[in-house]
């Protein structure tokens, strides 16, 4: 053996021997099995062509079941068994590797087919028999009568020994005959089933076009027709079947009679509605999943006829603190309790609960007057989350954050109104929780705006689309440039410029903001480096640098730093480090440990935004900063003359402060000269602002410097 599989056409023999083995020891022919297993061939290709064919054509298997009378199987028996063997091995010898279930049906309607042929086939040659036994009645009458008995014997068993129910009717609907399959099909009597006419089988569930083929097939317009179709038995229970309809014709071609071969399909209709069930509904809940919800959303949502619809997503707020400590067993009665409360809230028609996943639910509400009915269902919502949920001996406070999306359908799609419900209960939920909030389209704007940002974040830095402006800082005593801070920008394709406060928030939550962080010190110490080469005259430029709260707690922190000094040349003592106030309130020595070492290491630390946090000014004392850098909210009022004597107090007073904890003290914001002025008595050492330069590019610090140095 070479090992390898059988091809195609090696199968389809190996399923007609199997098949001619089964059919020879019933059929009446000279010859040999072999011989009967070649004309078979030619049968199973037909067969297993139409199997894999695009559309289904019944016309094969009908073929297939003439042929067979042509081979001389017209044996009862013949037929049971060819069906038998199509039903066990056609799919597993043709079928290749497509879908099963669905070339199982497509088996078994060929085996409908092969029937019908059968019996046509049984059924012409009866006719071809009588017409030569006609034609011979002078020479044989008694041989004529033997072989009429003898084909219409051979009818009437396939008749009822067949396996699917059959019925035959006239062209009015008169059921004439039925075979006994038919008869358990349905449960009662032959009488019972053919004291009814064809059309008055009718069922609520019936396709339209069941009918109008059936009116085209008994006016002689159609040959056959198969449909899937619900009958009522008699006692009230649905039979569910898989029926072909085939027009019967006289010699002359005429329409004469119908006939319909039945397949019971109740168990597989049955277990496919069990199975659609399961993939609908939640496991856990019972509820409606995502799967059917969307369903129903898409047509709220393209409904017309003036329709509106109501949706309320829903969030409950500390659910993982339950799972976290309770456990997951807990957590699903909760979900249970909850989803139960919420179905007795949606009981009006046009209304349903869906759980979408862990413990995100939705409820939703249609028709005309939706505006006024979802702020109710959402209210329902609220109160029926106050009372408690009591598991395992406690009581647990269950609270919510509901996002609402109300409006006219056909102005949104399925996904779009999701999305913009769940952004609204995002913003309850940022507002405190335990309440509902109403979708605001801007706000719904400004989220996707900052969604898209925070995910082109990381293929904007690969693709170098952050770009550093720098601002001069100027001392106060002889308004000479003492350095400048990094700021910073995204130049983002869509958006043009972007300034740190609308991507510094996302960078930090992503955690992208440590190696922007590493990129920014990197091209401002090189940088830095730049302009001490270009002015090595005019003393030593230093640069600020800001450092997130993330960027703080990096362990690496340290580490880069010190790299990047060493491969860039510069000196630690011209570099200053800007971490916020806030950053630092509380702070434990753990935190401060890395500022300490490259404190030690000559890097200045400037305390930013002081005096905007809520720290004790005696912590100035422990903290490893050199600067403190005063926010512009305390010199705004510098900006008029005469200067708010209440901001003069304070800045005179920070500034001393200070001073005597030997710290240095930088003003941002400046705008006015006069402000300038008076920053400068009040003894400040440097400041920054627009009334000096607006952040720029590097080139314009150096033309600043430059005037400097030349005076």
């Amino acid at each position: 053996m070479t090992g390898e599989p059988d091809g195609p056409e090696d199968r389809l023999r190996r399923f007609a021997t199997i098949w001619s083995r089964a059919v020879f020891p019933v059929t009446s022919t000279s010859l040999t099995r072999p011989e009967l297993e070649q004309q078979l061939v030619p049968l199973a290709r037909r067969l297993s062509d139409a199997l894999m064919a695009r559309t289904f054509d019944a016309a094969a298997g009908q073929a297939v079941g003439a042929a067979l009378i042509a081979a001389h199987c017209t044996d009862p028996e013949a037929l049971s068994r060819s069906l038998d063997c199509v039903d066990a091995y056609l799919v597993l010898y043709c079928g290749e590797d497509g879908p099963q279930e669905a070339l199982r049906t497509r088996s078994a309607r060929l085996q409908h087919a092969m029937a019908a042929g059968f019996a046509g086939g049984l059924r012409e040659r009866t006719l071809a028999e009588q017409e030569a036994i006609s034609q011979a009645a002078l020479n044989a009458r008694s041989t004529v009568a033997e072989a009429l008995h003898a084909s219409e014997a051979r009818f009437r068993a396939v008749f009822e020994g067949a396996a699917i129910g059959i019925g035959i009717a006239d062209l009015e609907g008169n059921i004439l005959q039925v075979n006994g399959a038919l008869l358990r099909m349905f449960g009662g009597s032959e009488q019972g089933v053919r004291g009814r006419k064809v059309p008055e089988w009718t069922h609520p569930e019936d396709a339209p076009q069941v009918w109008r083929l059936y009116e085209e097939l008994v006016r002689g317009e159609r040959e056959h027709y198969h449909v899937e179709k619900a009958f009522y038995r008699p006692d009230g229970t649905a039979l569910w079947t898989n029926l072909t309809v085939s027009l019967l014709r006289d010699a002359d071609g005429r329409p004469q009679y119908q006939l319909a071969l039945m397949e019971d399909t109740t168990e597989r209709r049955l277990l496919n509605l069990r199975l659609r069930y399961e993939a609908t509904h939640d496991a856990l809940t019972g509820l409606p999943n995502r799967t059917l919800f969307f369903e129903r959303l898409e047509k709220a949502v393209s409904a017309g006829n003036d329709q509106r619809f109501g949706l309320c997503y829903l969030d409950l707020d500390g659910f993982k603190t339950i799972n976290d400590s309770l456990g997951h067993a807990a957590g699903d009665r909760l979900l249970v309790e909850v989803a139960d409360r919420l179905q007795s809230c949606a009981t009006a028609p046009g209304e349903m609960v869906a759980r979408l996943g862990g413990d995100e639910f939705v409820a939703l509400t249609t028709g005309p007057d939706t505006e006024r009915e979802v702020d109710a269902l959402a209210d329902r919502i609220m109160n029926a989350l106050v009372t408690p949920v009591r598991i395992d001996g406690r009581e647990l406070t269950v609270r919510g954050s509901i996002g609402i999306v109300e409006g006219p359908a056909g102005e949104r799609g399925p996904a779009e109104v999701l999305r913009s419900a769940d952004i609204t209960m995002y913003r309850a939920k940022s507002a405190g929780g335990n309440r509902f909030e109403l979708a605001d389209p801007e706000a719904d704007a400004r989220a996707i705006t900052r969604h898209g940002l925070t995910t082109a974040l990381p293929a904007a830095l690969d693709r170098g689309e952050f770009f550093i402006e720098y601002q001069p800082l100027v001392h106060l005593g002889d308004g000479s440039v003492h350095g400048a801070e990094a700021l910073v920008r995204w130049l983002h394709p869509q958006h043009g410029v972007l300034g740190p406060d609308r991507f510094i928030p996302l960078a930090e939550h992503t955690g992208l903001i440590v190696p922007l962080g590493r990129w920014v010190l990197e091209q401002s110490v090189r940088q830095a480096r730049q302009w001490q080469e270009r002015h090595a005259d005019s003393g030593p430029l230093r640069i600020n640098v800001n450092l997130s709260p993330c960027q703080l707690t990096h362990p690496g922190l340290v580490q880069d730093t010190v790299d990047i000094l060493e491969r860039e040349g510069l000196d630690a003592q011209a570099l200053c480090l800007e971490v916020t106030e806030s950053a630092l309130i509380g702070a434990d020595d753990d935190l401060l440990k890395p500022l300490r070492r490259l404190a030690e290491m000559g890097v200045d630390i400037a305390l930013d935004d002081f005096g905007t946090g809520y720290s004790n000014l005696a912590n100035l004392r422990r903290l490893p900063v050199s600067i403190l850098k005063l926010d512009r909210s305390f010199t705004q009022g510098m900006q008029q003359f005469p200067a708010d004597p209440v901001d003069l107090k304070i800045v005179e007073g920070i500034v001393s402060l200070a001073h005597s904890l030997d710290l240095a003290v930088t003003v941002e914001g400046v705008e006015t000269g006069a402000q300038a002025e008076q920053l400068r008595i009040l003894g400040c050492d440097t400041a920054q602002g627009w009334y000096y330069a607006r952040p720029g590019p590097p080139e314009r610090l150096h033309e600043l410097a430059l005037v400097d140095a030349t005076g």
